[in-house]
């Protein structure tokens, strides 16, 4: 039942455009046409070049940042510590929805009064998929290192180690099943985004997202739908995820479980 969706994806991607529209599941004749077509109907690789760039950059930026601040939040006591901790919880019950408003009066007043151009910018939207990737790896992380021993950080402590010695040679050693949890779900967050995408992009700055949406919503308007190029399109946008969870998945399945250090 699971595979009945993707396998009608993927032979629809080496069918005709007639033939899908007439409903058939099996292509009549086999063919990787719409696998070239699909560069030259739609601009695919500036919008998949802009996913790379952008989602890549959100996740390591909020994974770094977001073991830094876990550290801080699992291993020192401090004032406010608690109430970081439940907001942290909070803001993940806040739908992305509500905030899209808000975000692009912030991001427009930005540049009506700072004259700084936010909107249509590659770093106004990693600002804004930072928003919402970094609490979750925040939370992630704590989670994760909640399960390490002290007693590893006890001793580089007695060895002279000062607290970023501490992060940076133990901490994040073996932390990384847990940075790779949190890096792939911040890559996904604005590798499948389309609402905040929409708003704050301009057409060379369009993610691979968008460009999928928008050729969707025009081949839908025409004559003959281009299906079969819509299936080419879907599994190219889909790859690149693919390949990152076949590559990380070891260290998925480790990061998932929070396992401890043995």
């Amino acid at each position: 039942m699971v595979a009945i969706p993707l396998l009608y994806i993927v032979f629809s991607s080496m069918n005709s455009d007639v033939e899908v529209a007439r409903g058939a599941f099996f292509p009549t004749e086999f063919t990787l046409d719409n696998y070239s077509k699909i560069w030259r109907t739609l601009p695919l690789g500036n919008g998949l070049i802009n996913s790379v760039m952008i989602a890549g950059a959100v996740a390591v930026v909020s994974s770094l940042l977001g073991i830094i601040t876990a550290y801080v939040l699992v291993r020192f006591e401090f004032v406010g510590r608690l109430s970081i901790l439940r907001g942290l919880i909070g803001l993940q019950s806040v739908p992305g929805g509500l905030l899209l408003l808000p975000v692009f009066v912030l991001f427009a007043s930005a540049g009506n009064y700072l004259g700084i151009t936010v909107i249509g910018t590659y770093w106004g939207l990693f600002l804004a998929y930072l928003t919402f990737a970094l609490p979750f790896s925040t939370w992630v992380m704590v989670t994760y290192l909640r399960g390490l021993p002290k007693e590893l950080e006890e001793a580089a402590r007695i060895d002279g180690s000062s607290s970023l010695g501490v992060l940076f040679r133990i901490i994040f050693p073996l932390s990384w099943p847990g940075l790779v949890v949190s890096g792939v779900f911040s890559f996904l967050l604005g590798w499948n985004d389309v609402m905040f995408a929409s708003v704050l992009t301009r057409p060379n700055t369009q993610t691979v997202a968008v460009v999928l949406q928008i050729f969707g919503s025009s081949a839908e308007g025409g004559a003959l739908p281009l299906y079969g190029q819509m299936m080419a399109a879907s599994l190219v946008c889909a790859a690149p995820v693919v390949i990152l969870y076949l590559i990380f998945q070891r260290f998925l399945v480790g990061g998932m479980t929070a396992g401890g250090v043995k």
